[in-house]
Formats: C-alpha cells, sequence, structure tokens
C-alpha cells in the first residue's frame, strides 16, 4: 500500500539534502555541464522547480503543463539564473508543492500527468522524490546513486522493472542484486535474459544514468531500457 505521508517526508528529506548541496556552489557551477546530454546544471535546477509546479497543477486538477514546448521554454528560460535565484526557485517550488499535498485530498482518486498518462494521486509524492534524488545525481556535484536512500532504490527498480514489463522491445528479462528478483520485459513463460549486479548499478542501468558496465548478464546480450 503507497503510503503519500510517508513519501512526501522523503521528498522534503530529500529535497534538503540537495538544497544543502547546491549552498556550497557558486554562480559559475549553474553554467558547467550536468550529466544529463545538453543540460548544463542550470538547467537541472529549472527542471526541477517547474516539475514541482506541475505537480502542484496535477494535484489540482489542472494540465501538468500548459504544453511540451512551453515546458521546455521555461527550462531554457529559466537555465542561466545564477546559483542563488535558483536555490530560491527550488525552495520556493518545493513548498508550493508541500503545502498543496497538505490539504485535505481523496488520494485515491486518478490524475493524469504528462502525454495522457494516469496514476493515482497517492503516487505522485513518490515520483517527486524520485524527480528529486535522480537529479541530484544526474548535477555530478557528489551525490551518486550509491548514496541513495536503500528504501528508494528498491522502490525506483520496482517502479521501473514494473514500467518496462510488457514493452515490446524489452525481452524476458529478470533481475537481482543477489537478494530480491524483479521481472519485466515481454511476456514469457521463463525469463530469456538475467541481469545480475549491485542495487545502485542495476537502478542506474534501468533509469539510463548507467551504461551497465557492471551488470553481469546471462542469456543473451544486455537489453536496453527505452527512454524515461
Amino acid at each position: 500500500m503507497i503510503d503519500h505521508a510517508h513519501d512526501l517526508a522523503s521528498v522534503r528529506d530529500a529535497t534538503e539534502r540537495l538544497l544543502t548541496a547546491l549552498g556550497k556552489l557558486d554562480n559559475a557551477s549553474v553554467t558547467q555541464s550536468s550529466r544529463l546530454p545538453g543540460w548544463s546544471r542550470g538547467h537541472v535546477l529549472a527542471h526541477l522547480a517547474r516539475n514541482a509546479d506541475a505537480l502542484v497543477n496535477v494535484l489540482e486538477g489542472r494540465p501538468m503543463y500548459v504544453s511540451g514546448e512551453a515546458r521546455d521554454a521555461d527550462i531554457e528560460r529559466d537555465a542561466p539564473r545564477p546559483m542563488a535565484a535558483q536555490l530560491a526557485d527550488v525552495r520556493e517550488s518545493a513548498a508550493r508543492f508541500q503545502d498543496v499535498s497538505a490539504l485535505p485530498a481523496d488520494w485515491s482518486r486518478t490524475v493524469e500527468l504528462r502525454n495522457g498518462i494516469t496514476d493515482s494521486a497517492s503516487r505522485v509524492p513518490f515520483r517527486r522524490w524520485a524527480e528529486v534524488e535522480l537529479h541530484h545525481v544526474d548535477l555530478g556535484i557528489g551525490y551518486e546513486l550509491e548514496d541513495l536512500p536503500a528504501a528508494f532504490t528498491e522502490r525506483e527498480t520496482d517502479f521501473l522493472a514494473a514500467r518496462f514489463a510488457g514493452h515490446p522491445e524489452v525481452p524476458p528479462t529478470r533481475l537481482t542484486d543477489g537478494t530480491r528478483v524483479w521481472r519485466t520485459g515481454r511476456e514469457a513463460d521463463t525469463p530469456g535474459v538475467t541481469v545480475t549486479g549491485p542495487p545502485a548499478d542495476l537502478l542506474g542501468w534501468l533509469a539510463g544514468r548507467r551504461e551497465g558496465s557492471a551488470l553481469a548478464v546471462e542469456g543473451g546480450p544486455l537489453p536496453v531500457p527505452p527512454p524515461l
């Protein structure tokens, strides 16, 4: 069962870790490249702030973004700002998300995200948690996949394995960290490929953050997860 209150507390903790780390950076750091192709650190921070506002829209029953073009334009507009402005925006947009999430609501209702995707409102806090944690890693400022909370790593692996389950371009695949097991890809009585590795490397591969060189593969080549 999804505990949205627990996830909201986890979002708050992850955001504080991020803001503390950002407070040690200078303006030059904003314009430097992130680990995401074509994006500076300023792009990542602008996206995080606008994503918080977009999820407020979702919880209040409005479209997540006016359009894909408007989303991209907002990120480009906000990316060059100095660090103080970035910090304030990330902090204030995060507070708006927390404030709306604290209001009495039916957390079992269905909400609409981007591209027609729907989900339970109760899962929105976890989606925000994933944004904050993974993009903290994407900034390339010393926070790595191995630093993610273990509970988050397991749940995000659960989420991504389920997301790619039944995907026609992913072969039937068994994933394991030596203790836990997940299945993903096309349906089959038995998986064709088994992928084994540490939790951080499994998540990094599924989330498109690592190529999978640290993973052991049996039964075929390492599958290529679809873009998120």
